[in-house]
């Protein structure tokens, strides 16, 4: 990603110039846009009409939002078949409280906190074509506003012991790392967990594992990095700048067994080390490419391992509800590393394409 394209974004002048924090009134709402600017997107700052919830909606004030690898590409126009939708809402992940409903809506009430689920319409069991369509983030249905209004199903409550920054990290990130691990890899207590870098899944997954009793080792560039994710609970920790063969390390942490788990973010550099570091029997979830996706799977190293691997795309609104009890069982606190205000989304985005981060980055509406 050029980083002259968020240092553009960042020093752009806000459509609608400078809206006041009192903007916000019965009748109006901010929120951020997709804008087109020739053939290519800019974030614009916009004061749009509020929209009353209808019959099965609710309507959230949001406080909080996260973003993802994925609201990059988004902001580029390089995300998904169609590509971003022009004057479209950016983000799927974003926390608030409910402050209307519609006619017919049972499962929430005002004052309820919740948070919007990735996909809205994958509510449980295997996904559907057309619910995979309902994706959050370029679309209508974008977290980056004051208020949104949505299908009372696309929401689940949030635990009680977050603040909305940190129920805002889930929606994406944290029902990855669940989905990868827990749903597709069956973790169980005492296995080796690989999770690469300290970006939002990454970080998720050292957290959950830890608190289930496996064993996390997580790599980065970064000691100081490094040496937060020991304080999380890493078991192991590696400098893949300083180790190259890093797998190699990583093997030798496990006593030479390889690891049963890997939450593979990385792509096209970081999957055939991480199948070099894993044991017999282990689980692959593929989940992101920051190098670039994998466009050829090692299906001899695979079989040869006995091992499986599975393509993770977040999960259902079933899923995110067992995320969340988990985390209330275990009393755990996602990791928010910067906190933007609504006015500085750009540098929001700046600060993310940098990687200068650990765990996740929110913005506070």
């Amino acid at each position: 990603m050029d980083a002259r394209f968020y240092r553009r974004l960042a020093s752009m002048a806000v459509a609608a110039a400078v809206l006041a924090p009192c903007a916000l009134s019965a009748e109006t709402v901010r929120q951020w846009q997709f804008a087109p600017k020739g053939e290519t997107l800019e974030l614009a700052l916009r004061e749009v009409e509020a929209r009353k919830p209808a019959a099965n909606e609710v309507a959230v004030r949001v406080h909080a939002v996260s973003l993802n690898r994925r609201d990059l590409m988004m902001a580029a126009g390089r995300y998904g078949r169609g590509g971003t939708q022009p004057n479209s809402v950016p983000l799927s992940d974003g926390a608030g409280e409910v402050v209307a409903v519609g006619t017919g809506v049972t499962r929430f009430k005002v004052g309820d906190r919740v948070a919007g689920i990735f996909f809205e319409q994958w509510l449980d069991g295997a996904p559907s074509a057309a619910a995979v369509a309902t994706a959050r983030g370029g679309n209508d249905g974008g977290m980056l506003s004051e208020i949104v209004v949505t299908n009372a199903d696309g929401l689940v409550s949030i635990p009680a012991h977050l603040t909305y920054e940190e129920a805002a990290t889930l929606p994406c990130a944290g029902v990855t790392a669940w989905v990868g691990l827990f749903k597709r890899g069956r973790l169980a207590a005492g296995d080796f967990v690989l999770l690469e870098g300290t970006g939002g899944v990454s970080v998720f997954g050292l957290q959950l594992a830890a608190a289930a009793g496996a064993r996390p080792i997580i790599t980065s560039s970064s000691d100081a990095k490094l040496k937060r994710a020991r304080e999380l609970g890493a078991f192991g920790t590696v400098n893949y700048r300083s180790n190259p063969e890093w797998q190699n390390e990583v093997r030798a942490l496990t006593g030479g067994g390889g690891v049963n788990q890997v939450l593979e973010v990385g792509g096209q550099d970081t999957l055939p080390r991480a199948l070099q570091a894993l044991a017999f029997g282990g689980h692959v979830a593929i989940i992101g490419g920051l190098s670039g996706f994998a466009s050829d799977v090692p299906v001899g190293t695979l079989m040869g391992l006995n091992a499986t691997a599975s393509g993770i795309y977040v999960g259902s609104r079933a899923d995110f509800e067992a995320l969340n009890a988990f985390l209330s069982e275990h009393k755990i606190k996602p990791i928010v590393d910067k906190v933007f205000e609504l006015e500085d989304a750009p540098a929001a985005f700046a600060a993310m394409d940098s990687g200068d981060f650990f765990g996740k980055v929110v913005i506070r509406l």
